[in-house]
């Protein structure tokens, strides 16, 4: 028989950043437990729910006893299994005893070549398993695994888990599948809402526990559900008052996690408090309180907010008035903090910064800023921008870390930094790179715009990267403690999607400059090239380029980075042409035969040139050169891999009549300073020995 199965642990309040998780693994654990024992398909269906107070989860078409299965077994070659006289060996006779089968089966067993000995196999028939004998097994085994950092014990009981664990239901159809999980016997009554619910609720069968949780327990059970409907009812809400909730996906399943009957209810605070900064307060609504902040149409924050409440309450104003009050204190916090801060210029606060470790190997923050004063200066100078604001603003950089504000909210650090120093006069150039330095903070954020700000971010990003580099704090494996990484790739983003006409090695070497002798920051400069190049070659590959065309691009790391999406773009319309392929091939065969020439190798003599062939290309090769030189000068890099296109009669009447290695050494020299010059045209935008065309 087969029927929906229910699965539920009822617990006390689970934790709300943990929950969504917790109810995808233990559904997960559930179905493949059930899966392994052949009581459904390879691929059920299942829903999973997740409430504060419960893990849950239904499987459909689950049997009560797994089909019996026929199982071929090999016992032992025949030569072994049977004596002389074609008896059983007591060798057979005692695996057959350990195995449980009758010695009198010898003769029921098939003969069959494994390898190049006849051996003995035995087929049987194995019982299928039966769910109430199994399922218990199954839920402690999921139980066990679930991603629980720390597990508690309640009472006296020596059972663990996240939470202490009340109730426990298993129900196949409307039948209770008996067992025990964490000391608890399984049933079919589990708790709605603590204060909306009947209490104790009777669960008919598995298929009506949804609706029976809703009707009788004024629980909406699945994750997914409450949170759509929580979208659904803060949309609506906030469009009654001519705004739109801010967007924060973790806090609304975050939110999600702490409600079982979500009703959505508009709080107000006074307008006074918009004077602050709205995201000091948009911050303490969503991180002290799980509030909602409201916004205009012009993203501005209004003195309104949604709250998520647990509960329906017959007059809103007892909810609404009590959290009124509570979020009164909170932004009252955040103004005073925003007050007091800018009784105190940035500029001031900078001594407190030599208090402040930045590493205990590469000194205070204090220390650093000296650093990135004059790395910024240095870049601004390169890109012909205002040197004295991007010192300024990299200067004023990290004042804000010993703010009141940012103290209370790290969140807010360059954020603030940009509000205060506006307010202490500095010029809107410097305001802006102090909060854009930190950019891009993440994958998908935005750039800091202008060069002043890129002069600033870049510096920031280039002094952690050479720095941990030079004191050996690398990443390794899935460990970056310093945000290596993301450093990386924020300077690689910054330097090829504004375009900036910079040059690594250049900027590295500036970056080197600013520690001191004992870091040896020079050094570590090729290591930390290579992790760069690895992280770019990462970044192009999830961007969907083809892998082949990434490597022959970064081969060897251009060092204006910038160029690199137009050499990729080049290539890519240089394996689409016929001569593409056979181009390529001549290319790896010259690279292969330059890296075994011995010595150095110098420039043409067309007076050993000696074969047509080889006169032939060589005419071709000094002919084309100054014409790439021009397209290569220019960052025409399609056209310079295009004029390559011309060359490839040349070379393929080169290599089936010219013999490289000569037996006379000034012509055998002569053929491989050919090579070299071809291989340095064929080479200049890419390798194309990588392309796979």
């Amino acid at each position: 028989m087969q029927d929906t199965l229910l699965v539920e642990l009822l617990t006390e309040e689970l934790p709300p950043k943990a929950l969504a998780r917790l109810g995808e693994a233990f559904a997960d654990g559930i179905v493949k437990g059930l899966v392994a024992h052949k009581l459904v398909g390879a691929a059920p269906e299942f829903h999973t729910f997740a409430s504060p107070r419960r893990l849950a989860v239904t499987v459909s078409g689950v049997a009560a006893q797994a089909a019996d299965a026929q199982v071929r077994e090999k016992i032992m070659p025949v030569s072994v299994a049977l004596t002389a006289d074609g008896t059983p060996s007591p060798a057979l006779l005692k695996k057959l005893e350990a195995k449980g089968i009758s010695a009198d089966a010898v003769a029921s067993f098939e003969r069959a070549m494994d390898g190049k000995s006849e051996t003995f196999f035995h087929t049987m028939t194995v019982p299928g398993a039966a769910l109430d004998a199994v399922l218990a097994g199954i839920v402690a085994e999921s139980v066990k695994k679930l991603p629980i950092p720390k597990v508690m014990r309640w009472g006296d009981s020596t059972h663990q888990f996240v939470r202490p664990v009340h109730g426990l239901i298993q129900l196949h159809g409307s039948r209770v599948v008996p067992g025990e999980v964490l000391g608890l016997a399984a049933g079919n009554t589990t708790r709605g809402h603590r204060f909306l619910g009947e209490g104790a609720v009777t669960v008919e069968s598995a298929e009506a526990y949804a609706r029976t949780l809703f009707e009788k327990g004024s629980v909406v059970a699945s994750f997914e559900a409450r949170r759509s409907l929580i979208a659904h009812e803060l949309a609506k809400a906030a469009a009654q008052v001519g705004a739109h909730p801010v967007e924060d996906a973790a806090l609304l399943d975050e939110v999600t996690a702490l409600v079982e009957h979500p009703t959505v209810y508009v709080g107000e605070f006074e307008a006074e408090f918009l004077a602050v900064p709205q995201e000091c307060l948009i911050l303490t609504m969503k991180q002290n309180q799980k509030y909602f902040p409201l916004l205009d149409a012009a993203g501005k924050l209004i003195n309104k907010f949604l709250i998520v409440a647990n509960i329906k309450a017959d007059i809103a104003d007892n909810i609404t008035g009590g959290n009124a009050r509570v979020v009164r204190a909170r932004l009252s916090d955040a103004k005073f903090f925003f007050d007091t801060d800018r009784k105190a210029k940035l500029d001031s606060r900078l001594p407190r910064l030599a208090n402040v470790v930045y590493h205990n190997k590469l000194g205070s923050v204090l220390d650093r800023i000296g650093r990135l004063e004059a790395l910024a200066g240095k870049i601004a100078a390169r890109l012909h921008a205002d040197v004295a604001a991007a010192q300024r603003a990299a200067r004023l950089a990290k004042a804000d870390l010993v703010t009141e504000m940012v103290g209370e909210f790290p969140e807010l650090q360059g954020i603030m930094g940009e509000y205060y120093s506006r307010h202490d006069g500095e010029g809107e150039v410097v305001a802006k790179a102090i909060e854009q330095h930190y950019h891009p903070r993440f994958a998908g954020d935005s750039l800091p715009q202008g060069n002043v700000a890129c002069a600033v971010a870049l510096a920031d990003k280039l002094d952690a990267l050479v720095g941990f580099y030079a004191i050996g704090e690398k990443p390794t494996g899935d460990k970056d403690p310093f945000g290596l990484r993301r450093a990386a790739l924020g300077a690689l983003r910054i330097l090829i999607e504004t375009e900036l006409p910079l040059e690594l090695d250049a900027l590295l070497a500036d970056a080197a400059a600013g520690f001191a002798a004992e870091h040896n920051a020079a050094a570590a400069i090729p290591a930390l090239v290579e992790f760069i190049g690895d992280r770019l070659r990462n970044l192009l590959r999830e961007q969907g380029t083809p892998v082949e065309q990434v490597d022959a691009v970064l081969a060897a790391l251009p060092s204006r980075v910038a160029d690199v999406p137009a050499k990729l773009a080049a290539v890519a319309e240089f394996v689409a042409l016929p001569e593409a392929a056979a181009l390529a091939a001549a290319n790896k065969r010259i690279v292969n035969i330059l890296k075994k020439a011995e010595g150095a190798i110098g420039e043409i003599d067309v007076a050993l040139l000696v074969e047509p062939a080889e006169k032939a290309l060589a005419h071709a090769v000094i002919e084309a050169a100054p014409l790439q030189r021009s397209l290569l000068e220019n960052a025409d890099y399609t056209g310079s891999l295009k004029a390559l296109a011309g060359l490839r009669g040349a070379v393929d009447t080169f290599f089936e009549e010219v013999m490289v290695n000569h037996d006379e050494p000034l012509i055998r020299a002569n053929r491989l300073a050919l090579l070299k010059q071809l291989a340095g045209m064929m080479n200049a935008v890419a390798d194309i020995s990588r392309l796979s065309v």
